[in-house]
């Protein structure tokens, strides 16, 4: 099942908003949602290093950093690498519907900047395991992320959850 397209008026109005407030929101939301099971992995290759976000179809921009204590915002500026794709293609490799090398082979996930250290980002995220990580996850974000895996996948003809 193909997750619901953003709505055009708002994805322009979403787009106009100014990178760093959007920044902070991200590097908040990550923390909160993923940081937790993410803590134990070595970042040493990332730590630091301006990383970027983009999310085609909104026009939006998120800057970060990783640091031993959890995702940072960072201020516009040169990344060392950036991750490109539409939402939809980000919510479905965030939900493990889609495969990370099949969006970059097929176009829909671009990488630039440093692509030793975005394809070394990429393998080490693919190698968490989803279910795993739901269960760190707090407030019920991981039962949710369950939640939408389980609509989204393409046998799914149930109503979305929420």
């Amino acid at each position: 099942m193909k997750l619901p397209a953003f709505p055009a008026p708002l994805a322009r109005l979403v787009g106009a908003l100014p990178a760093y407030p959007g920044s902070l929101a991200f590097a908040a939301a990550c923390n909160l949602a993923a940081w937790p099971s993410l803590r134990e992995l070595d970042w040493t290759p990332a730590l630091d290093r301006h990383l970027c976000v983009r999310v085609l179809d909104l026009g939006l921009r998120f800057h970060f950093s990783l640091a031993g204590d959890g995702f940072h915002a960072e201020r516009d500026g040169p990344a060392a690498v950036t991750f490109s794709a539409t939402a939809q293609d980000l919510a479905r490799l965030a939900l493990r519907l889609e495969d990370p090398d099949t969006l970059f082979f097929d176009r829909r996930l671009r990488i630039e900047g440093d692509t030793d250290l975005g394809l070394w980002l990429k393998n080490t995220l693919d190698a968490v395991d989803l279910d795993r990580a739901t269960e760190a996850m707090p407030l019920g974000v991981g039962a949710l992320v369950k939640r939408l895996r389980r609509w989204a996948e393409p046998s799914s003809s149930a109503p979305m959850p929420l």
